[in-house]
């Protein structure tokens, strides 16, 4: 599973509001109490189902809400859904079984509108299992609740996302640089929080050009969740989709998602250039870690690849993304306006990395238009 940091605490900021709402008491408790120990959140709800949630929505007002996937009479979709209908702003955290099935309703849940999820160890795992959990959970309640807290008492619609300069021009003076004008080999996307619902939009954009190139997908998943992402992607694009393998050829025509829990790279080899899945140590606290995969390709194809990268939590990618540029490639972020999280792009693009930061509608036909030559 991605491991993370915690973020740095926002002084002077009302406590991020914390609903709970799980059918197990274990989980209630344990979750209540590591939330109860952040000085900068605040439990203020603790549920044991739905509808027992949705009773006490308005009157808890949380920031955030984590939610359990499988609970007697009101389930984690249903739930959702209604949160949804009368807080559609309210961020949710979906809070799921290491299972295909949990895996399943996970990314339906996504696809719902759950902004990020994250995946509960077994009761008999390992305490570092619920340590990796336990900083997972808390990174995503801050990122997620924090903006809220800051910027109290405005109503959470203004203050979600900062909406960005559609235009061309660079967003906020963003220095844009010209994109490359040699054909790329490859795309490479780098996503987390919010990414199940953009790579969906965007792996339809890219459909036409798929044949022509190899497409590599690190989204910040867990095991399990990372093989039917790949089976959702590929139903989406209408191709071959699937968790990358150690040692494959690298093939146009083929979408290779990073495994969960494993590094995705590329390397070079005198018969071409193969898939390398390692098990080394976590890059920015992340398992699979987008700059494994930007840094390595950026050596294996001469930089001659597209990147592209979407919403979601901290800074990965940047690296990789300034490599990339350095060495000749072309990079595009994804606009604060359309990302759950505008962490990774956004420190790709003010790192001056990117030749352009587009809505999230916008990335799947530009990108068509660069591989078919067009680096207008």
């Amino acid at each position: 599973m991605s491991q993370f940091r915690s973020l740095p605490q926002i002084k002077n900021a009302l406590p991020v509001r914390v609903m709970i709402v799980d059918d197990s008491v274990v989980v209630r408790g344990l979750v209540s109490r590591w939330i109860g120990l952040e000085p900068d959140m605040q439990v203020v709800r603790v549920c044991k189902n739905g509808r027992e949630a949705l009773e006490q929505l308005n009157v808890a007002n949380p920031d955030v809400v984590v939610l359990d996937i499988e609970m007697p009479e009101l389930d984690g979709i249903a739930t959702l859904k209604e949160i949804h209908a009368r807080k559609p702003r309210l961020p949710v955290i979906m809070a799921s079984t290491l299972t295909k099935r949990g895996a399943e309703t996970t990314l339906k849940a996504l696809s719902l509108g759950a902004s990020d999820c994250v995946a509960k160890p077994e009761i008999n795992q390992s305490t570092s299992a619920a340590d990796d959990f336990r900083r997972e959970l808390v990174f995503k309640i801050r990122s997620l609740g924090g903006r809220r807290s800051a910027a109290a008492p405005l109503p959470r619609s203004e203050v979600r996302v900062a909406p960005l300069n559609r235009k061309p021009a660079a967003p906020n003076n963003i220095s844009l640089r010209s994109f490359s004008r040699v054909l790329p080999k490859a795309i490479l996307i780098g996503s987390s929080t919010g990414g199940p619902q953009a790579l969906a939009t965007l792996i339809k954009g890219l459909a036409p050009v798929i044949d022509r190139l190899p497409i590599l997908i690190v989204q910040h998943m867990p095991p399990i969740f990372t093989a039917t992402l790949a089976e959702h992607l590929g139903r989406f694009a209408g191709k071959p989709a699937r968790e990358a393998i150690n040692g494959e050829p690298l093939k146009p025509g083929m979408i290779y998602v990073a495994p969960g829990g494993k590094h995705l790279a590329l390397i070079r080899r005198d018969h071409g250039v193969e898939v390398v899945i390692d098990d080394s140590a976590p890059i920015h606290f992340c398992k699979p870690a987008v700059d494994a995969l930007f840094l390595s390709a950026s050596n294996a194809l001469d930089g001659r690849v597209l990147a592209i990268v979407l919403t979601g939590m901290g800074s990965d990618g940047k690296k990789g993304a300034i490599a990339i540029a350095d060495n000749g490639g072309s990079v595009i972020a994804q606009d604060e306006a359309t990302s759950v999280i505008w962490g990774m792009p956004g420190s790709a693009a003010n790192a001056g990395a990117c030749a352009a930061v587009l809505p999230i509608q916008e990335l799947g036909p530009k990108a068509v238009r660069i591989v078919s030559g067009d680096f207008s």
